[in-house]
């Protein structure tokens, strides 16, 4: 089962390796993570993902809550929370042909196009994870060159 959790914690040197490192010694893998300071630059929020099962979530979420550094941990119900993620990918375009149909696959799914370097266009999509992999898979075809993800973001 798949797992977004948000995480508030107290801004400062050394909370984001007590946190992954939680993960690491409780054999869990973090799927992605994103970190950001707050609107009030003491706390900073984490948001991650995971999978693990229903009791294992539970354990996860239980140990973060118990850290020093920690003022919130709460998961989130896909249901009922906006999630998203942005993804840069480097598409190889063999002219013009090329460049129209990824042009028109970019629309479909809401990416932006970016002039690349030469042979090549960069798609900006900013999307849930299962519509990215989607995009991904149409556009593997044509040769991904390159990408860089966010990691998921949400509230």
């Amino acid at each position: 089962m798949w797992a977004i959790l948000s995480i508030r914690v107290e801004n400062k040197p050394g909370i984001l390796f007590k946190v992954t490192n939680l993960f690491r010694a409780r054999n869990f893998n973090i799927d992605s993570i994103s970190v950001g300071v707050m609107e009030n630059p003491e706390f900073s929020k984490m948001t991650i993902t995971t999978v693990g099962t229903e009791k294992q979530i539970a354990q996860i979420v239980k140990q973060l809550d118990k850290m020093i550094d920690t003022i919130e941990v709460k998961r989130l119900d896909e249901k009922e929370s906006v999630y998203k993620e942005l993804v840069l990918f480097r598409i190889k375009s063999n002219g013009e042909s090329d460049s129209t149909e990824i042009s028109k696959l970019a629309d479909t799914y809401g990416a932006k196009i970016h002039n690349g370097q030469e042979g090549s266009l960069i798609a900006e999509l900013t999307s849930t994870p299962d519509k990215i992999k989607a995009f991904e898979e149409l556009i593997k075809p044509f040769g991904i060159l390159d990408s860089a993800r966010t990691g998921v973001t949400a509230l």
